[in-house]
């Protein structure tokens, strides 16, 4: 089940809570029981190996791909 952060605008908390997503847009209550809740941005990292590759590393490196020569 998904998880979503949230930051109460009036004590400053920061807390999670775990819902379907359907329900990502609800609002939530801090545990303080303030109603007055932000939901925040939350960024994912995966890491791994995957993408037609297989994970092999690229022939040159950089910002373009080593043809500029950087």
């Amino acid at each position: 089940m998904p998880r979503y952060e949230f930051r109460c605008r009036a004590c400053g908390d920061t807390f999670e809570v775990n819902r379907t997503m359907d329900r990502a847009g609800e609002p939530a209550a801090c545990p303080q029981g303030h109603l007055d809740t932000v939901k925040l941005l939350s960024t994912v990292a995966v890491t791994g190996r995957g993408g037609a590759s297989g994970g092999a590393p690229s022939s040159g490196g950089g910002c373009c791909g080593g043809a500029c020569g950087c």
